[in-house]
C-alpha cells in the first residue's frame, strides 16, 4: 500500500458570475499518490459535504484526457506541472507531502466564471459554429481511395484535429488569445480536399468571431503551445494568418 500524503490547498471560491471571489485554504489528508488531481478534489468535496459546507464546483466529464472539459490553473500553470497532460490525467505523485497548491479557474474575459472553478467556454462553440459547414455530395459513401490525400497533408490535418478545445491555450496566454484553438480548427480542414470549397469564408468568419468574443491577439509568446495537452504546434497560427490575409484580399 502506497504512503498517503497531506496537502494544503488554496482554492478559488466564487459564489456566482460577477460576484467577488477569494482564495480559501483547505487541508486534505490521506491523499494517495495514485489519485488523479480530480479524485483529490472529490475527496476534498466529500470532506466539505460531511461538514455541511458547500463543495467546490469544478468541471469534469470523461476523466481520460479526451473531452477537454476539465481545466484548472494549478500553481499558475494551466493543467498543472506535467507537460502534455490534462488536469484529470495529472497524478498526485507530482506533489510532495505538505505541498501548498493554488487552484484557480481559467481566467479570461471571454471565459466568464460561473462558480468557483467553473468557467463558461461557450465562446469556443460559437467560433466553431461561425465556421459553417463542409460541402459534400449526398448519396452512397464514396470509394475510400477516390479522393487521395498526401501523407504529409494528412498528418498535418490530424495533428491539428487532436485539439480537444479545453481552453488551456487561452488561460496561459498573456493576452488571453484563442489563436491556437481557432487555428487548429481551421487547419484540420485547410489541409484536406474536403475543406477547400469553404476555406476562405471559414477562416474569415472564425477569426472575426474570435475577435468579437473578446479574445486577445496573438503575440507569439508560445505559452499556448507549452501548456497544450495535445502538443498542438503554433505553426497552425501562421497557417491561419496566411489564410486570413488571402481571404481578405479575395473580398
Amino acid at each position: 500500500m502506497s504512503k498517503t500524503i497531506s496537502l494544503i490547498l488554496d482554492v478559488w471560491r466564487q459564489p456566482g458570475p460577477g460576484k467577488p471571489g477569494r482564495l480559501v485554504r483547505y487541508t486534505v489528508n490521506g491523499v494517495s499518490p495514485e489519485m488523479s488531481f480530480l479524485e483529490m478534489l472529490d475527496q476534498l468535496n466529500e470532506d466539505l459535504t460531511k461538514k455541511g459546507e458547500d463543495p467546490v464546483a469544478f468541471d469534469s466529464d470523461c476523466r481520460e484526457g479526451i473531452c477537454g472539459t476539465c481545466g484548472l490553473v494549478i500553481n499558475g500553470v494551466a493543467h498543472g506541472p506535467k507537460a502534455a497532460c490534462t488536469t484529470c490525467e495529472l497524478r498526485m505523485r507530482a506533489f510532495r507531502d505538505g505541498d501548498i497548491i493554488t487552484i484557480e479557474p481559467f481566467r479570461a474575459k471571454a471565459f466568464p466564471i460561473v462558480k468557483d472553478l467553473v468557467v463558461d467556454r461557450g465562446a469556443f462553440d460559437r467560433i466553431i459554429a461561425s465556421g459553417g459547414y463542409v460541402s459534400m455530395n449526398a448519396g452512397s459513401a464514396p470509394e475510400a481511395n477516390s479522393l487521395p490525400v498526401g501523407k504529409d497533408m494528412a498528418e498535418r490535418a490530424m495533428d491539428a484535429a487532436v485539439c480537444i478545445g479545453c481552453g488551456a491555450c487561452v488561460a496561459a496566454c498573456p493576452n488571453a488569445s484563442a489563436s491556437l484553438f481557432v487555428s487548429a480548427k481551421i487547419s484540420q480542414l485547410a489541409h484536406l480536399p474536403q475543406g477547400q470549397p469553404e476555406r476562405w469564408r471559414r477562416v474569415k468568419n472564425m477569426v472575426e468571431r474570435m475577435d468579437l468574443e473578446g479574445f486577445g491577439d496573438c503575440s507569439n509568446h508560445g505559452e499556448c503551445e507549452a501548456v497544450c495537452p495535445k502538443e498542438i504546434s503554433i505553426m497552425n497560427i501562421a497557417q491561419m494568418r496566411r489564410d486570413w490575409v488571402k481571404a481578405v484580399l479575395q473580398d
